[in-house]
């Protein structure tokens, strides 16, 4: 059992990074759309949800979030009984890449919606829980190979495409339910 919580705890904690940067760009969101208000195809290319403020403010809270569980990663491992090791220490380019990659993913599934009829804010199941992971994990391997080689072995993979989707639709529910989101997705 003590196997199995040190696999979710590192694999949550390996991600901690890329799940903060959209709730950040959420809330410190606004300002001039990336896409310029431009259009392709009659549609826009990302939407007005998709702010360069916002991208920035995302990705400098996941690389935030990450320094900041380096500075208690050891405590924290400690207090609750973990095996050194356990928690992941984040290089800061492993850092970027999750805290970029979950806001570029986001990005990237916004411009696939345009270009299927979605408009803001309308789901698209299994896209809209796991755009920022592929995103953070493929721009972190590309800046920080070695360590997202080591920290995102098969089983902690497993756990987090398992485990975020299931975090994704509870905290967006909750979001939804005190107002904090204009729908549940």
């Amino acid at each position: 059992m003590a196997g199995l919580v040190g696999l979710v705890a590192g694999a949550l904690w390996a991600m901690l990074p890329a799940y903060v940067p959209n709730n950040a760009a959420v809330l410190a969101g606004g300002g001039a759309p990336i896409d310029g208000g431009r259009t392709w195809g009659g549609r826009r290319i990302l939407g007005d949800g998709k702010t360069w403020r916002g991208t920035a403010a995302g990705t400098l809270a996941g690389v935030a979030l990450a320094v900041a569980l380096n500075a208690v990663n050891a405590l924290v491992a400690d207090t609750v009984g973990l095996a050194a090791g356990v928690l992941p220490v984040f290089p800061l380019t492993a850092a970027l890449g999750l805290a970029l990659g979950a806001m570029l993913g986001d990005i990237g599934a916004s411009f696939l919606k345009r270009r299927t009829g979605r408009e803001r804010g309308a789901s698209f199941p299994g896209l809209d829980q796991l755009d920022f992971v592929v995103g953070a994990l493929l721009l972190s391997l590309v800046l920080a190979t070695d360590w997202t080689l080591a920290t995102f072995t098969p089983a902690r993979l497993a756990v987090v495409f398992v485990a975020t989707p299931v975090l994704h639709v509870v905290t967006n529910v909750i979001a939804y339910l005190i107002g904090a989101k204009n729908e549940p997705w």
